[in-house]
């Protein structure tokens, strides 16, 4: 799987969790260490370990793929994924906010993400 559909599957399955304001980073213009990063706030230490969860346990069963290093906790309120080309970012929205990673990487490019159109229902 390509980095950016690797990152844009972590947002599909982030937002399975329901996660809060994700966000994808192309940051390969900028960075020799990976090519994006995907931010993603849970609101507790359980939303955080379900968002996890989700990314890890799907990643692995469907796809064979597993993060080369995991770092912090639910309980640190930041938790990192490493996938190599893709970075998530997991965190509690006070943590997202004291570190601002959006602006330390504010030149990054945001990664549009196509929202399906909802379906209204059909006149009778």
């Amino acid at each position: 799987m390509d980095s950016k559909k690797l990152a844009l599957h972590c947002r599909e399955l982030a937002d399975n969790r329901k996660a809060e304001e994700i966000v994808i980073l192309d940051v390969r213009k900028l960075s020799s260490v990976t090519d994006y990063f995907v931010l993603a706030t849970g609101t507790s230490e359980p939303h955080l370990r379900a968002i996890v969860d989700e990314i890890t346990g799907r990643l692995r069963d469907h796809h064979g793929i597993r993060p080369s290093s995991t770092d912090g906790a639910a309980r640190t309120a930041w938790v990192v994924l490493d996938f190599f080309d893709v970075i998530v970012h997991v965190m509690k929205a006070d943590v997202r906010e004291l570190y601002d990673l959006e602006g330390l990487w504010g030149d990054a490019l945001r990664v549009p993400v196509r929202k399906t159109a909802a379906r209204t229902p059909k006149a009778k």
